[in-house]
């Protein structure tokens, strides 16, 4: 099973109901080379027709919690079905403010998808085929988020960026004060793409936690050619004061600039007892 490299950075897991990341697994799979045909029969050929993770087969229930799992009491005093129930009454009220249907079924989830566009679907004479975009859209550019999902979303992307980056950085060069780079080398170093690593760059800037210098002169990222060669200048006490590190008592805390998922794959799917 194939996972869009753009879901997490992405925030839909925010957003939408949990069947949500085994659907966009699906359509990840489904747009492979070499698959034609509908979902359903993708999730006949991969688990003959049933998998738990995506609520059974496509006409499965929506949920935002999942029931088997333990209720956490002191997250969310409220209990499961009033946590269940307000989840569904906020989603429901961003979907009817932006005209979209309330999707009950996975079944209707994918259809919003492809009216989404986060997913297409075209016929040909060998059968169905799919597609997923490249970069997927965002979730605030196609419905009403409130402040607080917004900012937090802004959050993740900007350390799911800044990620790779940041542990080459800290990790491989020991938190250098300046040096001299281009993006062609930082791109060698850290596996990213050049535009990837112009966005991550932008968010440092942004932040206040760099700055770049072509020369003696300012540079902004976004006009550097890939073998241009600048000098980055890191404000790492700035850095460290502005970030939240969080891990296991006693044991080395993991930073939350951790490199967002390239791909990712589920285990091997088994059908229903």
């Amino acid at each position: 099973m194939a996972l869009h490299n753009d879901w997490f950075v992405s925030g839909w897991e925010h957003v939408l109901p949990r069947q949500a990341l085994a659907l966009t697994m699906l359509m990840g799979t489904a747009a492979q080379p070499g698959f034609t045909g509908s979902l359903d029969d993708l999730l006949q050929e991969v688990c003959d027709g049933h998998w738990d993770m995506i609520g059974g087969d496509l006409d499965g229930a929506l949920t935002f919690t999942w029931h088997g799992e333990e209720w956490d009491y002191e997250e969310a005093p409220e209990g499961r079905e009033a946590c269940e129930a307000n989840r569904w009454k906020k989603f429901a009220a961003m979907l009817r403010a932006a005209g979209y249907p309330v999707p009950t079924t996975v079944r209707d989830l994918a259809d919003l998808y492809l009216t989404w566009g986060l997913a297409r679907r075209h016929e040909t004479p060998q059968g169905t085929r799919w597609a997923m975009p490249t970069v997927l859209p965002l979730p605030g550019d196609l419905l009403p988020l409130d402040t607080e999902l917004t900012q937090r979303l802004d959050e993740i992307r900007r350390i799911m960026r800044t990620g790779p980056l940041v542990d080459h950085l800290i990790d491989d060069l020991g938190e250098p004060q300046e040096f001299l780079t281009s993006l062609d080398r930082l791109a060698g170093a850290t596996g990213q793409d050049v535009n990837d690593l112009r966005l991550a760059l932008a968010e440092l800037v942004q932040s206040h936690d760099a700055k770049i210098l072509r020369g003696q002169e300012p540079a902004g990222p976004e006009r550097l050619e890939p073998h241009h060669r600048f000098r980055l200048i890191m404000d790492w006490a700035h850095f460290h004061e502005t970030r939240i590190e969080f891990g296991p008592a006693g044991d080395e805390a993991q930073r939350t600039t951790a490199q967002a998922p390239r791909a990712a794959s589920t285990p091997p799917l088994r059908p229903a007892d």
